[in-house]
């Protein structure tokens, strides 16, 4: 105890310069671009990443010891510790709520309604992108909606890609604006800022990304192979349940608690509660569902929960070791350096000069980050603390911003790349369609659904346009306040 005292806070040296500092992640970055190339991408994947460049920097440091308690400076902060939490509960709440059958809800109301073609590919959207807001999973969504609203549409008339474009999308949706989502979350925390006012702020650019989309579904929605029968109901009875719709009102409670109080863990464990209490008596789950004790362990909707979020916990973990060894080597304050340097050099002067040098550094670093992984949330994390927040506010741009600009375009290239999770998912399980009904719901392979999540690129096209021109842009002033204009004497500095 001691030792950590007289360690704590002291400066950490290297051999070679305090450009070492961030060399973890130069090393995690560049194993990520070789598991790319590999296909060998995930999470897990990740750790090793991550591992490799601690082990490598720490032959570096002078002082090991130092180098130590850097690593758990930067996973003990509140930054680490916050997220944590939040994932826990709303991998519960989320988990709970797929299990308890929303998604069949959903496919019941859009069997009995009609929605045929086109129509069927706009409810699919709309669909996902309620449930995604509600659960906060893009991925989750993705999934549930290839399974069971990708075969439907299909033999109701829609246009497979369009569709499977519309899913994702939806998916996408939520990601990025769900008080619940774990990038929401890594965004507003990794920029000091409250969840409900980030996710205010970002509603007009969700808006008109969604907008967009819903043009594109009007035009190019319909062409499938089947254009007016019914599926038959036998088929897909399995897949519908009007019960399911009863899980609309623990969805909608969360996401009310969530803005309302600004806080996810109230929110997660509220919802989780609320959907229990409307589930047990319904029939929709049985307690076993939620928690069983057998055969000397535990299984359920609340061990699942927690157990899918393990990973991005541990690797969460990890990279905040990293960024406390590059906080400790002053590492953080070179980059800040040397990007500030390029941002105002001549080669932004006319064009994206200061504060817009800086704002599309943040949106390409995390587009192309998030792309590289295929997981959004680490990319997040790996710039949010140690370049997206010193670098704005160097400039002065408001946490809220800076949040909006990290968590928008990290929903962008990882929806669309052919290597990531969402195009694999959807390769997977489309094929698994195909399989049960055949050549009318066609296997997608992971490249062809490049330009289809239209919301993805829309968000991407939106926040790159938001960048150059100022649009949405907010300032921090003295005390926190959001700011359309910085005053003449700070923006002289």
């Amino acid at each position: 105890m001691e030792l950590e005292m007289k360690t704590e806070g002291k400066k950490l040296e290297f051999y070679t310069g305090r450009w070492v500092s961030f060399l973890p992640f130069i090393i995690f970055l560049g194993m990520i671009i070789v598991s790319v190339v590999l296909d060998a991408v995930s999470e897990r994947s990740m750790w090793i990443c991550c591992i490799v460049g601690l082990m490598i920097a720490f032959f570096l440091a002078k002082d090991k010891i130092r180098y130590g308690d850097a690593i758990a400076e930067g996973i003990a902060q509140k930054l680490t510790s916050v997220p944590v939490l939040c994932w826990i509960f709303a991998g519960i709440f989320t988990t709970t709520l797929r299990a308890a059958g929303l998604v069949q809800g959903i496919v019941w109301v859009a069997y009995n309604v009609g929605a045929h073609g086109m129509l069927f590919v706009l409810v699919a959207f709309i669909s996902c992108a309620a449930f995604a807001t509600a659960a906060g999973t893009g991925l989750g969504t993705t999934i549930a909606g290839i399974s069971i609203l990708y075969p439907a549409g299909c033999l109701l008339g829609a246009n497979p890609l369009v569709l499977a474009g519309a899913i994702i999308g939806g998916g996408a949706f939520g990601d990025n604006l769900a008080p619940v989502s774990d990038t929401t979350i890594c965004s507003a925390l990794t920029q000091g800022a409250d969840i409900t006012g980030v996710v205010k702020s970002r509603l007009r650019y969700s808006a008109v990304a969604a907008a967009i989309t819903i043009l594109f579904i009007l035009f190019f929605g319909g062409g499938g192979s089947v254009t007016g029968e019914a599926l038959p109901h036998d088929l897909i009875a399995e897949y519908m349940n009007p019960k399911g719709l009863l899980m609309l009102i623990p969805a909608i409670l969360t996401i009310y608690l969530a803005i309302k109080k600004g806080d996810v863990i109230y929110a997660c464990i509220a919802g989780t509660a609320a959907v229990i209490v409307v589930a047990l008596p319904t029939g929709l789950l049985t307690l076993s569902d939620i928690i069983c004790l057998s055969d000397g362990g535990v299984s359920g909707t609340l061990v699942d929960g927690i157990g899918g979020m393990a990973d991005i916990v541990i690797l969460c973990l990890l990279v905040m070791g990293m960024v406390g060894v590059m906080k400790a080597g002053e590492g953080d304050k070179l980059l800040i350096d040397i990007a500030t340097k390029i941002s105002i050099s001549a080669l932004f002067h006319k064009v994206i000069r200061g504060v817009c040098g800086a704002e599309l550094s943040i949106v390409i670093l995390s587009a192309i980050l998030a792309g590289m992984t295929g997981i959004n949330t680490p990319a997040i994390l790996a710039i949010g603390v140690p370049y997206a927040k010193p670098m704005g506010e160097r400039f002065h741009i408001h946490p809220y911003r800076r949040a909006n600009l990290l968590d928008a375009s990290s929903c962008s290239l990882a929806y669309t790349l052919p290597w990531t999770s969402i195009a694999l998912a959807t390769a997977t399980y489309s094929a698994q369609g195909n399989a049960l009904f055949g050549s009318v719901v066609p296997a997608i392979g992971a490249e062809e659904i490049f330009f289809y999540p239209v919301y993805a690129w829309a968000l991407l096209a939106i926040m790159l346009f938001a960048s150059i021109t100022g649009w949405g842009r907010r300032f921090a002033g003295p005390n926190g306040e959001e700011l359309k204009k910085l005053p003449e004497e700070v923006a002289d500095k």
